[in-house]
């Protein structure tokens, strides 16, 4: 189908009319918040440059943003080995190898690892002092996989990617535990959880999710609003894994359609009818100001009609560290 956009002259009783549904929660989660606080408490303090090693959240929008304010992102230190400025880590987390080459090679460094990922390494750690070999439920080549491998000597942690994976994993340890991904699919991780917990009655788990609340607000929303929806749009980036997660969530849930998109541009118009509802929400590192942008151009097109959906009130939030937090 050839879709044909409105003519701006054409009166809004004449225009085709679009239910919107919101997510909520959608967007930032309070680790996203404070890394981001970080990095702009940083330049406040310490002034440009601020450098950050990988991107401080997976957002085109939130990176240019601050970089234009003066971060500056790299992905290795040796690109920056003789600077004297800050460096951020990522609120994904990094190996400690990354700590302990900063450290060596006298780079001012500052955390902004997300409490919630913080405590999945110390869970690997506990596991690994008790004498257990782990199993990691994530996706491979994510930051935050690397980061969380990288707390153990190699051989300490098996990546478990897929149900697959679960099935064929052979045990040559004594004890198993395992530990997960903070942004993955609920359902998914839970179908491989159990998968392990049928073949290897012992294994140790964690007592509280690994998952995040924030990644279980967010799917527990878009399946809310998804099963009511000709289309969700997920906003966020393609190497958010949060955010991509949705995008499966909706159309599990039974939506007729769902897509990433980044920015108002990526709007799918070829694929929007009159009378349609279209779901919108959120991943956990896409700012607001993305949401109400696709909202204003889908306003633009069509005579729209809002309805806010929400499935759970969130009010946490995480310091930032006391450096940052005390006077210059």
């Amino acid at each position: 189908m050839i879709h044909t956009r409105f003519a701006s002259n054409v009166s809004i009783s004449e225009r085709a009319k679009l239910r919107l549904i919101l997510a909520a929660p959608r967007g930032f989660c309070a680790g996203v918040d404070r890394a981001i606080q970080i990095v702009e408490l940083a330049l406040k303090k310490y002034g440009k440059p601020v450098y950050v090693r990988h991107e401080i959240v997976h957002n085109s929008y939130v990176i240019d943003s601050l970089r234009a304010k003066g971060a500056i992102f790299v992905e290795d230190l040796d690109e920056i080995l003789k600077i004297d400025a800050p460096v951020i880590f990522s609120a994904h987390g990094v190996p400690k190898s990354v700590f302990e080459r900063a450290r060596t090679s006298n780079i001012f460094f500052i955390d902004a690892t997300c409490p919630l990922v913080t405590k999945v390494h110390r869970e690997a750690a506990m596991h690994y002092k008790k004498g257990r070999h782990i199993l990691l439920i994530g996706h491979a080549g994510h930051p935050e996989v690397i980061g969380t491998t990288g707390q153990l000597p190699e051989g300490a942690i098996t990546l478990i990617e897929t149900i697959e994976d679960a099935e064929v994993f052979e045990n040559r340890y004594n004890a198993l535990a395992y530990i997960t991904q903070t942004t993955l699919s609920v359902q998914d991780t839970a179908e491989i959880i159990a998968k392990l917990k049928k073949r290897f009655s012992e294994l140790v788990g964690p007592h509280k999710s690994d998952i995040c609340y924030a990644t279980m607000n967010r799917q527990s929303a878009a399946s809310k609003i998804a099963r009511n929806c000709d289309i969700v749009m997920a906003v966020g980036a393609p190497n958010s894994s949060n955010s991509k997660r949705l995008v499966e969530v909706a159309l599990r849930a039974g939506a007729g359609k769902a897509t990433l998109v980044q920015r108002a541009k990526d709007i799918p118009w070829g694929d929007l009818k009159a009378g349609m509802t279209v779901g919108i929400t959120a991943g956990a590192s896409a700012p607001e100001v993305l949401v109400q942008e696709i909202i204003n151009s889908l306003k633009k097109e069509f005579e729209t009609t809002v309805d806010l959906v929400t499935t759970a009130e969130e009010n946490i939030v995480f310091n930032v560290p006391r450096i940052l937090r005390e006077e210059k």
